[in-house]
């Protein structure tokens, strides 16, 4: 179900599963970058207001629906009739106006900055031998193959040394960045700051324009370093070992948690064990984010082990259930634009076999090639391939290819062999699923495996499992896999919304998501 939705004087197309007024606020935020804190109101291209009731017949029809933000304007307040009254009013009016008018001046001046960076990236394009073809890849199929952008950017960055020499301005390199996504819409990314970061970034000096340019400094330098110091570099925020404030009521404290961690280990019963793992959360994280005690939160809590969806639990009582819900709620919107851009890298046999069993199709056993995984795995696995593991930093060191990478991230093992032989042998540092069946498609139980230890998955199915071994990483705060880095924070960031502009994100995450957010 596709809405016309307007934000200020922004408009654009929501895509929403299910006539749900919840779920529309829910995808608004997210096509528009606007902040959690910020409270929304919708009404209609008339000015009433549409609440939960009437949004579902509402959306049926041809209609443009309007987002007002709790900074917006209100309506004005009853007039008492006093003189003090109505010059109040008047004043207050005039400041309205007066901010009105620098509000549309400041408009006017960015979209002359937008017009100007677009029409010098476009002339340069024109000029240039190649652009032609990018801007015409581009009027025919609405994006840009990963081939023509790396065509684009050397043409733009050749063009900037040319101008301003080996080392262009930080002015320049962001002008060429804004006209990038201004002549090109579809490479913006939504979910950033200025949604042209992944070509220039000038807070962390990354992104495409960037990299470029410091490959033509290197292959043209004449002198040696200079001995200053260098910049130091920005480090973000967020991810799963950031400690959070949670104010969760009725929490237990010092005698109280012991005795309730003794209970938990003498009762079987499922509603106890909850309610006193709930009780016990605080206790529980200050033990995990203390070094001197996180390794031994499984033996005090050995329920953990051996009773499924005290993991869900946990990473609800972090986050909350909303976004707790958000891979599988937004998954099956996701997932074939996945497949779609799977299907145009450069094609190896594991890519293809993991293209027809994403795509559901029948694949013939053979004798070096047994049946693969089910759509929704074969699917996270087109992920890793399209965010292909890299060296942290993108310094020079050893690369781990996509398919040495699936097994950090899941191990199929037969029903009759031995868990604990595995687990003996088993030298993996981060979690990753175990998925134990007769074959890849039939799982009969699914655990995650720390520090040589089993947890079990509440989630029968692949995709529910993944769910929980990516909220493992939050509710015991491990890093993630430096292989799955950047698959883990592009589903951190993109799906489940958390810590978005905090967390540090390569510019091939970002080029991605701003294709799928914009493939409707």
């Amino acid at each position: 179900m596709i809405i016309k939705v307007k934000y200020f004087n922004s408009k654009k197309y929501v895509k929403i599963s299910e006539p749900c007024l919840e779920m529309f606020i829910t995808e608004v935020r997210v096509k528009f970058s606007i902040p959690e804190d910020k409270t929304l109101t919708v009404t209609d291209d008339g000015g009433t207001e549409v609440d939960a009731d009437v949004f579902p017949e509402l959306v049926t029809k041809d209609v443009c629906l309007v987002i007002h933000d709790s900074e917006g304007e209100s309506p004005a307040s009853e007039s008492s009739g006093s003189l003090m009254d109505t010059l109040s009013l008047l004043s207050s009016q005039d400041s309205e106006v007066e901010h009105s008018q620098s509000k549309r001046a400041c408009f006017e001046a960015e979209m002359l900055q937008c017009v100007t960076a677009k029409d010098l990236v476009k002339n340069v394009l024109l000029e240039k031998p190649g652009g032609a073809t990018v801007l015409k890849e581009y009027e025919d199929t609405g994006k840009i193959c990963d081939s023509s952008r790396r065509q684009m950017v050397n043409i733009l960055a050749a063009h900037m040394t040319e101008k301003e020499g080996r080392i262009p301005q930080r002015l320049t390199k962001e002008k060429y960045a804004l006209g990038i996504i201004t002549l090109f819409p579809s490479l913006q990314d939504p979910m950033s700051k200025k949604g042209y970061e992944h070509f220039y970034d000038a807070q962390s000096g990354s992104g495409f324009l960037a990299w470029r340019l410091k490959t033509i400094q290197r292959k043209t330098k004449f002198h040696p370093k200079s001995s200053s110091s260098p910049k130091a570099a920005v480090v973000m925020g967020g991810g799963p070992t950031l400690v959070r404030d949670n104010s969760q009521e009725d929490q237990l404290q010092d005698e109280q948690c012991k005795e309730a961690i003794s209970l938990m280990t003498h009762t079987n019963e499922r509603d106890t064990i909850f309610q006193k793992m709930q009780e016990t959360f605080h206790f529980r994280q200050g033990l995990i984010h203390n070094p001197e005690t996180s390794a031994s939160v499984l033996s005090m809590f050995p329920r953990l082990l051996d009773t499924k969806g005290l993991i869900l639990q946990d990473f609800s009582l972090l986050f909350g259930a909303q976004t707790a819900a958000r891979l599988l709620e937004r998954w099956p919107s996701y997932k074939p634009k996945l497949i779609k851009e799977a299907a145009a890298l450069v094609q190896t046999p594991l890519l293809q076999r993991l293209l027809q069993s994403a795509r559901g199709e029948q694949v013939e056993s053979s004798a070096d090639y047994l049946p693969g995984w089910d759509s929704d795995m074969s699917t996270l696995l087109l992920l890793l391939h399209i965010l292909s593991p890299q060296p942290a930093g993108r310094k020079r060191g050893h690369k781990i290819s996509a398919s040495d990478a699936i097994d950090h991230l899941v191990v199929f093992r037969k029903s009759c062999q031995s868990l604990d032989e595995h687990l003996d042998s088993d030298e993996r540092q981060q979690p990753y699923l175990l998925a134990c069946g007769t074959t890849k498609r039939a799982i009969s139980a699914f655990y995650i495996v720390m520090d040589k230890k089993l947890i079990p998955c509440q989630g029968n199915t692949s995709l529910a499992a993944f769910d929980e071994l990516f909220k493992v990483h939050f509710v015991f705060s491990l890093n993630y896999d430096e292989s799955l880095r950047s698959m883990y924070t592009f589903l951190q960031t993109t799906l489940y919304n958390i810590d978005v502009g905090s967390t540090k994100e390569s510019p091939k995450l970002k080029e991605l998501r701003a294709k799928l957010l914009h493939d409707v």
